[in-house]
């Protein structure tokens, strides 16, 4: 019989970059499709209203899937529903390589919103796989996946589109798809961690219901407007949907999410912070491109090409990852509450900046450096917030939520940003209506208005959560590499 822990030993490293890898091909799809996104009416011969489903999908799929493939990964075993997550990406890239019309692509996309469970997943597997003084700084580095993804995304698509046809987009990702489901099946160790128990499928379609609903009104209300029947009508329904879904949950003796452990304070303003920073990292993300892209002419565009701007945006979000190492640490020196503090400040002073440093590209690129180091101090500190309060039979459920929170945090900073751009705009053409300076200031306003919240969201997470010290999880039978 082999030793749990020289399996573990064997190649932690080689099992971090693994799952860090699929985190980053997982979230690289969320902004795949940005460069085309003008141009796929006619890519799929349908209206510029049904093309837009085409990144929405994406963003619903993977809000949906995210808490759910995080009670599955409890049930079963966290390798498993990896390998599943990474097989679904396989499939969601060539159904997208593979069509010229709408319908399926959307299943395309829908699938590549599914396979983001694989982050929530591969978060609250590191603390089984790694050893204590290496778990701090592999949790930052995969939560840090979330923004440094989607920041590779966009110029590494705009070139493929400037070069070749926009299938390659999905030729490209289903070629990494592949790749990473074959490191995941076999480097990524089973652990045998499946805590038994079945799956809540009338939890988790209250649930999907719910999110559709709220997240559509959310996001299609700078289209919609904001006091649109169709918006208000999206929100309530989702909101009624939600309440009835937690009294239904609260009355499961399985639920898909257990609402009394998200309720306990440390995991409750943990989740709450989660969409304030969420809202930060999302609004430097929308705002930022559209600055770099606007016309020379208006005085304040810095007239960039979609590939140039996604170059100048790169950097900040790999500054994501470099800040992982130095996440690890203030983990172990001064606690989680106060690496999240730290985050949300350094989020906001990079905001505070952006007011400041608007006049050329390389200015926004300091200023956009430094929000983004602080939304990875910040995302590297909630996984570890979550799992110190979560009961391991939940770990990652309890994950899975808090991504979800994030993610509903970006979505609700793109309606923001949308409207705030949209409500003060100057004309430069017949028909052609663009920002003005004071909206993207506004923007900048915002995001740091976010980041402040954040701070004294955080502040309310009690002191027995701010560890100083990460404990490793309960030992659990001998790793396997086979599925």
């Amino acid at each position: 019989m082999s030793d749990p822990h020289r399996a573990t030993e064997r190649g932690p490293l080689t099992a971090v970059v693994v799952l860090c890898f699929g985190g980053l091909a997982a979230a690289l799809t969320q902004t795949l499709v940005i460069p085309i996104q003008s141009e796929l009416p006619g890519l799929l011969d349908t209206s510029a209203a049904n093309a837009a489903w085409v990144v929405t999908i994406t963003l619903l799929a993977g809000a949906v899937a995210m808490p759910v493939s995080g009670r599955i990964a409890d049930l079963v075993g966290k390798q498993r529903v990896l390998v599943a997550s990474a097989a679904v990406l396989v499939v969601g890239s060539l159904v997208c390589a593979l069509s010229d019309s709408l319908v399926p692509v959307l299943a395309g996309r829908a699938l590549q919103g599914v396979a983001m469970g694989f982050i929530p997943v591969g978060i609250s597997l590191m603390r089984e796989i790694t050893p204590p003084h290496l778990t701090a700084t592999a949790t930052a580095a995969m939560s840090a996946t979330l923004g440094v993804g989607g920041a590779i995304g966009l110029p590494l698509s705009a070139w493929i589109v400037q070069t070749g046809d926009w299938h390659t987009l999905f030729w490209v990702a289903s070629a990494i798809s592949v790749v990473v489901l074959v490191l995941t099946w076999v480097l990524v160790p089973h652990v045998h961690d499946a805590r038994g128990g079945r799956l809540d499928v009338p939890g988790a379609v209250g649930l999907a219901i719910g999110l559709v609903a709220l997240l559509v009104g959310i996001s299609k209300a700078t289209t919609w407007g904001w006091t649109d029947a169709r918006t208000l009508g999206s929100i309530a329904a989702g909101l009624l949907v939600l309440v009835a879904w937690g009294a239904f949950e609260l009355r499961r003796d399985d639920p898909l999410v257990d609402l009394r452990t998200s309720a306990r304070l440390p995991v409750l303003m943990t989740n709450v912070a989660a969409v304030a920073i969420g809202f930060g990292m999302m609004a430097q993300s929308i705002v930022v491109p559209q600055l770099l892209q606007l016309p020379a002419f208006t005085g304040y565009g810095l007239g960039q090409s979609i590939l140039a701007a996604g170059l100048w945006m790169a950097p900040a979000g790999l500054m994501m990852m470099v800040f992982a190492p130095l996440s690890g640490r203030l983990l172990g020196s001064v606690g989680a509450k106060k690496t999240l503090m730290a985050g949300a400040v350094v989020l906001g002073l990079g905001y505070v900046a952006a007011l400041f440093l608007m006049d050329a590209p390389w200015q926004l690129l300091i200023a956009s450096c430094i929000s983004s180091a602080g939304v990875g101090i910040g995302y590297a500190a909630m996984p570890t917030l979550i799992l110190d309060a979560a009961p391991p039979r939940e770990a990652a459920a309890a994950v899975g939520l808090n991504s979800l929170m994030r993610s509903f945090g970006t979505t609700l900073a793109a309606a923001v940003m949308g409207t705030i751009l949209t409500s003060s705009t100057t004309s430069s053409g017949p028909g052609i209506e663009l920002p003005t300076l004071s909206a993207f200031q506004w923007c900048f306003a915002a995001g740091a208005v976010a980041a402040a919240l954040g701070v004294a969201l955080a502040a309310f997470i009690p002191a027995r959560a701010d560890t100083a010290t990460i404990e490793p999880a309960p030992p659990v039978p001998a790793p396997e590499h086979a599925g």
